[in-house]
């Protein structure tokens, strides 16, 4: 199988949408066909069948997807909305969601030979859920969703990082407030410990996992981000 899954993940804020945005820009100048599954699940509240995307050439995929489990969490389940759901609910919706995002969508891309360009993955939820509530990382990793998305790691794992300030900062100033329970300066700042651990890194190592990171900390601006995005990308192409 063609080395073409690439994973960009890290704090809220910390600049994925940029870098997948970036993929998607050079996708674009090499002329390949780009399906932007965000859309269309936005659009038509479903995952695409097959013969959909048979004449694409990239996927711009996304976790929480945007239909179906994926909808229920982002409008419901982990917004501030004081209906507290169970850490246990929520990993489960989690994994759920990704298991058929997977299935549907990942796996037919990848066994195709098409690339995928995926912001947020299983290391989501291996970084934030047990931050977020008392659950091991081993009943995580037992998940069926979880579990196939290990299986199917990405090739490339691009980890955005910034200081945990400077992430409130930013969703302090985007227009559209997710409103997510996430987002508080305590939270974010364990979430930060965890993408910079080492155990994290070693972990998609042992999966086949090309781990990178990309620090977007000021003086660093959307174009420099971009920049460097496209040469992680295209460092490992030539190496791969």
């Amino acid at each position: 199988m063609h080395k073409r899954f690439v994973m960009v993940d890290g704090p809220d804020g910390s600049g994925k949408g940029i870098i997948v945005n970036a993929l998607k820009k050079w996708a674009e100048q090499k002329q390949i066909k780009v399906f932007n599954l965000r859309d269309y699940c936005r659009e038509n509240n479903r995952f695409p069948e097959p013969e959909e995307i048979n004449d694409f050439d990239a996927i711009i995929s996304s976790e929480m997807s945007y239909c179906w489990i994926g909808s229920a969490l982002r409008e419901e389940i982990v917004r501030k909305n004081n209906r507290n759901y169970s850490i246990t609910s929520t990993a489960h919706a989690f994994s759920l969601d990704r298991e058929i995002l997977y299935n549907m969508v990942i796996i037919p891309a990848l066994k195709q030979g098409k690339y995928v360009f995926q912001e947020r993955g299983v290391i989501s939820s291996i970084v934030y859920q047990p931050v977020q509530g008392n659950i091991s990382l081993t009943e995580i990793m037992r998940l069926p969703g979880n579990k196939l998305a290990l299986q199917n790691s990405p090739n490339l794992l691009i980890i955005s990082l910034v200081a945990p300030e400077t992430i409130m900062q930013r969703l302090s100033q985007r227009q559209k407030q997710d409103k997510a329970i996430f987002e508080e300066i305590n939270f974010q700042r364990r979430v930060e410990q965890r993408y910079n651990s080492q155990w994290l890194k070693n972990l998609f190592e042992s999966h086949g996992s090309k781990v990178v990171y990309l620090d977007t900390n000021f003086p660093k601006t959307v174009d420099d981000t971009e920049k460097e995005a496209i040469k992680i990308w295209e460092d490992f192409l030539e190496k791969n």
